[in-house]
């Protein structure tokens, strides 16, 4: 606010004096109206001090948000500890390595032909094209899910459909595959990271579970064609969680109902058995250290050509 001093003296002024003054009178109007006006600019900076102490004070209790560049450390934080349970081991499975990734133009060209088998799940079961889903097998193929155990391609392929047909709803998202190769050994074995996701529909909610998974294929190269097959499907089963379709309504699952599963597939477990389904427990998972080395075990194994045992639940 601007206030001009010639005006307020006008003002005052005009206030103060009569038509007719004096010379006396006139000294005195024009000493109270200077008196007048110095009180007036006195009142007005103490106003704009006033105010710009306010807002000086403001400026310095309000804190702007601190830039992501200069978040606290973790020099200077408390470390994180991991639940030993939760997380994967930072240990290498392997013992040993094997052709992965470049090599030789054949090497690369069978690693492709492996990954892309891989690839056929999820295109191939999620779509119901079961002609081509079996092309991805040798006759005596067998695959290992929770909800159906071991099961020769054929009779795996028969409760899909039936599933299907109940309103089993499972889909399957491809991560990244890669394979590896013993060309020499005609072996080669597809890494299909995925995420599988089956739908739920109770009374209650609908929702999905998603289970992060590795998908290993065990593949052999045909001697009479050369095309790829797998013989083998198992899976390491890493984490799963909830997901409500409608973002906020999720069952509840009792603590001894989910203590049954493994962790890795815990969720996924309750939940299938609820549709009746027999879950086979004894699948490998990050959590679960002797059937996870294990199944590492038999991945060299069989990249080595020397036979294989998957079928363990025969024997938990």
């Amino acid at each position: 606010m601007v206030i001009n001093d010639a005006g307020i003296k006008g003002g005052l002024a005009s206030v103060l004096m009569p038509d007719t003054v004096t010379p006396a009178t006139t000294a005195a109007a024009t000493t109270a109206a200077a008196t007048t006006a110095a009180a007036a600019a006195t009142t007005i900076t103490t106003i704009t001090t006033t105010t710009t102490t306010t807002t000086t004070t403001t400026a310095t209790t309000t804190q702007a948000p601190t830039p992501y560049s200069q978040k606290p450390t973790m020099e200077n934080t408390t470390p994180l500890v991991p639940v030993p349970s939760t997380v994967t081991s930072p240990l290498d499975p392997h013992a040993k390595s094997y052709s992965h990734v470049n090599g030789t133009t054949a090497e690369l060209l069978d690693r492709l032909a492996v990954s892309e088998l891989c690839k056929g799940w999820p295109v191939y079961r999620d779509a119901s094209e079961w002609a081509n889903y079996r092309s991805l097998f040798t006759s005596d193929g067998t695959v290992w899910t929770t909800w159906s155990g071991p099961r020769h391609v054929d009779d795996f392929i028969a409760i899909s459909k039936a599933g299907k047909e109940a309103g089993v709803f499972i889909m399957h998202r491809e991560c990244g595959t890669l394979a590896e190769l013993a060309a020499d050994q005609g072996r080669a074995v597809g890494k299909m990271k995925a995420t599988i996701t089956h739908r739920f529909t109770f009374p209650e909610s609908q929702f999905d579970v998603d289970c992060d998974c590795r998908f290993i294929f065990f593949c052999e190269k045909q001697a009479d064609t050369g095309a790829w097959k797998a013989k083998y499907v198992k899976l390491f089963y890493d984490k799963d969680k909830v997901v409500p379709v409608d973002g906020y309504t999720a069952p509840r699952f009792a603590p001894d109902e989910l203590a049954k599963y493994p962790e890795g597939y815990r969720y996924l477990g309750a939940a299938q058995a609820r549709l009746g389904y027999e879950i086979d427990v004894s699948l490998p998972t990050p959590h679960n250290n002797e059937l996870w080395t294990r199944m590492y075990g038999e991945i060299e194994k069989w990249l080595d050509g020397k036979p294989v045992d998957l079928f363990w639940e025969k024997q938990t």
